[in-house]
């Protein structure tokens, strides 16, 4: 009989603290997370393969020509930085290498495959390479009909200019035994909707002969040195052009 204060109490401090949880987590205060409630925004993920299934989008690549001197690639053997517009959607930080023998463009998968993209649906990329920044244009889409594939856009403007590469095998060149990868390329001057091949600074001036007298002074004056051996010296030129052509 003496316990049975001491056990009264007890259950009416147990009834107390479980009244007093019931009116925080009522009010709020305190809440028990639900699992049928969304996980936060910052766990929630895509899947980066589902959401690259149009960049992927392409057939499995495997390299033909281990047995042939050099490589079929621009640049470098190895996967360069860059990026890639498929169907007007941009891919960004792609390790790509573009394959100039074929004019395609293959990238790693997560699952250590290699895909060839699909080059009709390709609009453009680029690839980064000795601190510059190559970009490509697919002509196939465009108005250069002279012109197939890839090319890499040096200036574009109301004229523009292209360089296209290209890779050619040479049979039996090094020791008589093994064939060998070499490559070229082509430069092509747009201008008033006519594509012209150009190799020299005097092929420019012939197609520019209506301004030809102000565009020799602008290279006299600024002592303009024009090559085939370097695309990038006729920029300059073309530059000019456009600031003076109506």
């Amino acid at each position: 009989m003496q316990n049975r204060p001491a056990n009264f109490l007890m259950k009416r401090k147990s009834l107390l603290y479980i009244f007093l949880i019931t009116i925080v987590i009522g009010s709020g205060i305190c809440s028990i997370p639900s699992f049928a409630e969304p996980l936060p925004d910052k766990i929630t993920q895509q899947n980066p393969l589902k959401e690259n299934q149009i960049l992927y989008n392409g057939k499995e690549w495997h390299n033909l020509y281990t047995s042939i001197k050099g490589d079929q690639f621009l640049f470098s053997k190895d996967y360069l930085q860059g990026s890639v517009t498929i169907n007007g959607k941009l891919y960004k930080n792609i390790r790509i290498n573009y394959d100039v023998f074929n004019d395609e463009i293959i990238t790693p998968t997560n699952h250590g495959a290699i895909v060839k993209l699909n080059k009709e649906m390709v609009d453009s990329f680029t690839l980064d390479f000795g601190f510059r920044t190559y970009r490509f244009l697919n002509t196939q889409e465009d108005s250069l009909t002279s012109i197939k594939g890839f090319v890499n856009v040096l200036y574009k403007g109301k004229a523009s200019l292209y360089v296209k590469y290209k890779k050619e095998i040479q049979l039996l060149a090094v020791d008589d035994k093994y064939d060998l990868f070499y490559q070229t390329y082509r430069i092509y001057f747009l201008n008033d909707g006519v594509v012209h091949q150009i190799t020299s600074k005097s092929d420019l001036l012939k197609i520019l002969n209506k301004d030809k007298t102000q565009i020799k002074d602008f290279i006299k004056k600024n002592k303009l040195r024009i090559s085939k051996k370097v695309p990038e010296s006729f920029i300059p030129v073309i530059r000019y052009y456009d600031s003076i052509s109506q």
